[in-house]
């Protein structure tokens, strides 16, 4: 993994610099050329072993191996980021002295070799050494290959012997639900998928049903086979036959199972699949005897249980009452917890998580362990690592078998998930720009690496290693989690493989560590002796920028200093991300320097105060994502030929304050996805800004516009065709305004955050808003809002806000198809009536998929709604409405 890692930061490295004028002359094209050639020969070598899962993998002489590629990659890439770093401060010291000595300079770089120029923080090593070393690594690798390397058989032991039953608490409906599933009326052979992360459950409930007396009596042939990602044909063929070896070939055995299973109603659990391709070199040996034949599959991994197109037994984490159920039973029995221990108990239970693993581990650890309050007092300080400690082998296997059978590419970003506190809500967008900055995002054109990533993340999230917290407007995943028992395998395998340093684990030294992270609040700044090639810090200690001369991450926790951003931001050359994750609301701007262009390749900076930033900025052509609280843009510099300074990367540019829309301006961006602009009091300007040039920003997908109370500025503002979601606040809106923005063609997001409206009904135009999904409006002047279900065609969610005027929700909102979820948050009694009227009659009409729900700013208010529910639904379930924790219905 860390060979991995290393060999895509150092590919990425390296097109960076060879498509960038300044530096491109800088290395002997030849010794690029070769270097390149080695590295993607190793690349090519790290991805089959891993991908393909060969046996040999876990050997000590291939672990040498990764570790001498990972330590090669390391150097070349220390080599070529220090030359360009030395490049850049002697083109600034020359600047300060003449054009001559700049020329003399110039020339010196680009032919002395690397070593005489390195200011003694790299070892003096040259670009030829490193390769020469890289290439007898090479021929190590081959000779590995020569001798060790076949193609992968994918053996694994597998075996119909199924697992010892399980104490089964809170899967009590799906047990019903799957034993109703196998013996039901329909004929056809059926594959019943049950999916979820490691230790959720879906063994102990498949076994649990396999060994049920109902399935006992109902079906001819019972079998159970484990097979896992590394999976030998013959073997599993064998094990379905229940015999030991055999001479004949897999389709010959193959053709026998089928014979065997052929007109007999058979049930065959497959246990811990892990890809299609598995289940694909067994199934056509499956007759489908048109019986009521059975086959369970359980995987970790999301896109393959939606391969069978069935219905999915999707297992989830158990609630607290069903938590402490299973504590109980794993720790006493049919005993019953002792009150004096009832509290402690329930303390740790809730540290579990809803993880039926973790929770049958510890109960059964504390079953034979002391039961007084003090002991367990100790056990709940500690549980993760207790957990995790290896004394029960088979927690921690179960959990490593997500991490060793992740694809490689995927193995560093799911390790990275342990810089980040236990239970943070990770923002899904920073965790992938640290990805990208880190270079862990191999190229793939013509995708972008942001949209690289994203697939990335969707794919851990697919494998249950990541877990899904919170869905933004769009339906994409806009935070997520990891569980705590994940988090402490990945700090395990970091600290193993020194992948990055942890403080609160490694309090010592780091002066050989690359990437460093220091979570804990009050470690002082001194204490943080960074090594000379460190790459990344991440730490929740004061924001001043360290002295490293390498360093590419720098995130801190912490609000920007004024001093350092104004005088020390530049110092770090080699920056690719920089952010300050607090807000710092002081009303003093903060200028960033002149010289701020030298970040040759900087990608992301995120600033929570207010910026003045110089015109320089417009020269930084790597900048992929600027997010800074308040942004003073200077206007472009004229006078430089067409496209040279084109910041062809950027996706993202907010929140731009006050900046005037020129042609030349919106040049510069073409090709912007995400553009936040705002319009405050402090303007000066009465002029339109130049909005209608908006409309040439055609890749534009994502605006937010916030004038702020300023008049008619909406009005000037022209939309690009492309856009998808629209965020207006403080804006003054005339309902032609509404039929502009309906009529966007691709449209899917629209949130409307309004000042005033110019009347109170509001009549949207059938043939509008055709690909809205998302609706969500804070308005306190609209009382009707005349709609139905040709309006809204294709509507999810309904978001309706601070609407104490409006009368009512048209009933026929509810018979949106599509119609997910209708929310009322501080409006009117009528508006919440007529929502719980929507929502029962979907719910007579057999719509099980639309939720209401209605929040209120008072306890009184609902109080009063609630009394007028019980009088108008008396036979209304309410599981598809819902109100704030005081509501409850009583029939």
């Amino acid at each position: 993994m860390a060979a991995y890692a290393a060999l895509v930061s150092l590919t990425t490295t390296m097109d960076q610099i060879q498509n960038h004028p300044l530096f491109s002359i800088s290395f002997n094209k030849y010794q690029m050329e070769s270097l390149g050639e080695k590295i993607r020969f190793l690349l090519d070598f790290i991805e089959a072993d891993y991908s393909h899962g060969v046996t040999i993998i876990t050997s000590k002489q291939f672990e040498n191996l990764e570790s001498q590629i990972a330590a090669a990659a390391y150097a070349a890439e220390d080599v070529i980021e220090s030359h360009v770093v030395d490049r850049i401060h002697t083109m600034e010291d020359a600047k300060r002295y003449s054009a001559r000595l700049l020329r003399y300079l110039k020339k010196a770089v680009t032919t002395e070799p690397l070593h005489q120029i390195h200011g003694g923080s790299v070892p003096s090593v040259d670009l030829q050494t490193v390769i020469e070393e890289i290439d007898s690594i090479k021929n190590n690798v081959m000779e590995f290959k020569d001798d060790h390397f076949t193609q992968p058989t994918c053996s694994m032991v597998t075996t119909t012997s199924t697992p010892g039953k399980n104490t089964m608490v809170g899967f009590d409906e799906q047990l019903l639900r799957l034993l109703d599933k196998l013996t039901g009326q329909q004929s056809n052979r059926q594959i019943i998928p049950i999916v979820g992360m490691g230790g959720i459950g879906k063994t102990t409930l498949a076994k649990n049903t396999y060994e049920h007396s109902l399935i006992m009596h109902h079906f001819d042939i019972h079998t159970w086979v484990t097979i896992s990602q590394k999976y030998n044909v013959k073997e599993l063929l064998l094990q379905l036959l229940s015999e030991k070896n055999s001479q004949i070939d897999e389709q010959l055995l193959g053709q026998k199972l089928h014979k065997m299973l052929w007109g007999r109603i058979y049930l065959i659990v497959i246990d811990d699949i892990w890809s299609i391709e598995a289940w694909e070199e067994v199934s056509r040996f499956f007759p489908d005897n048109n019986n009521g034949s059975r086959i369970v599959v359980t995987t970790r991994i999301s896109n393959v249980a939606t391969h069978f197109d069935s219905t999915c037994f999707e297992l989830t984490f158990l609630d607290e009452d069903k938590s402490w159920k299973l504590f109980c039973e794993k720790t006493f029995g049919q005993v019953g917890c002792p009150s004096e221990l009832e509290d402690i108990g329930k303390e740790i239970v809730k540290k579990c998580k809803g993880l039926p693993l973790s929770i049958s581990v510890i109960g059964g650890l504390l079953g034979r362990s002391n039961r007084t309050h003090k002991y367990w007092k100790n056990i709940a300080k500690d549980l993760t690592s207790i957990l995790n400690s290896g004394e029960d082998e088979n927690c921690l296997s179960i959990l490593s078998l997500s991490y060793t059978y992740l694809p490689v590419y995927l193995k560093p970003c799911f390790l990275y998930m342990g810089i980040f506190p236990e239970d943070h809500k990770i923002r899904v967008s920073r965790l992938i720009k640290l990805w990208v900055a880190e270079g862990f995002i191999k190229l793939n054109k013509p995708q972008s690496l942001k949209d690289i990533a994203r697939g990335y993340l969707n794919d851990l999230v697919d494998r249950n290693v990541i877990l899904k917290h919170k869905l933004g407007s769009n339906g994409r995943i806009k935070f997520c989690k990891i569980h705590d028992l994940l988090r402490d395998l990945c700090l395990k395998i970091v600290q193993k493989d020194k992948f990055m340093c942890m403080m609160e684990e490694n309090p010592g030294g780091v002066e050989r560590e690359r990437r460093i992270v220091c979570n804990r609040k009050g470690v002082r700044r001194h204490t943080l002796q960074l090594a000379p090639l460190t790459r990344t810090l991440v730490t929740s200690t004061d924001g001043r920028l360290s002295s490293n001369r390498l360093l590419r991450v720098m995130s801190f926790n912490d609000k920007a200093k004024k001093k350092y951003l104004h005088r020390h931001i530049v110092d770090q050359v080699n920056m690719r991300y920089l952010a300050y994750n607090e807000f710092n609301y002081s009303s003093s701007s903060v200028k960033l320097p002149t010289s701020i262009d030298v970040l040759w390749n900087l990608q992301t900076i995120v600033i929570g105060r207010e910026i003045e930033a110089p015109s320089q900025i417009w020269e930084m052509r790597q900048l992929m994502h600027v997010n800074i609280h308040k942004l003073y843009l200077p206007d472009p510099p004229q006078n430089k030929k067409q496209d040279e300074f084109v910041l062809q990367n950027l996706q993202k540019l907010g929140n731009v304050t006050n900046f005037v829309w020129s042609e030349e301006a919106c040049k510069r961006v073409v090709n912007v996805r995400i553009l936040h602009i705002q319009y405050d009091n402090d303007s000066k300007s009465s002029n339109d800004y130049s909005l209608h040039n908006i409309s040439r920003l055609r890749k534009l997908e994502s605006l937010t516009f916030f004038p702020y109370g300023l008049p008619n500025l909406l009005q000037k503002l022209t939309f690009p065709s492309s856009l998808k979601k629209l965020h207006l606040d403080d804006c003054d809106v005339r309902w032609e305004d509404l039929s502009v923005i309906g009529s966007l063609p691709y449209l899917e997001v629209l949130k409307l955050n309004v000042g005033r409206v110019e009347g109170e009904m509001w009549n949207p135009v059938e043939g509008e808003f055709l690909r809205l999904k998302f609706l969500s409006i804070l308005c306190f002047d609209i009382v009707y809002l005349n709609a139905d279900c040709s309006h809204f065609p294709v509507l999810e969610k309904l978001v309706l806000i601070g609407m104490d005027k409006l009368e009512e929700i048209p009933l026929d909102i509810g018979e949106i198809p599509t119609l997910e979820l209708v929310e009322l948050n501080r409006c009117t009694e009528s508006a919440a009536i007529s929502a719980m009227k929507i929502a029962v009659e979907q719910e007579n009409n057999g719509n099980d998929e639309l939720r209401v729900q209605v929040d209120f700013h008072t306890k009184k208010q609902l109080e009063s709604v609630k009394k007028k529910v019980e009088q108008l639904a008396t036979s209304f379930t309410g599981n598809n409405f819902q109100a704030n924790g005081y509501f409850e219905f009583q029939h």
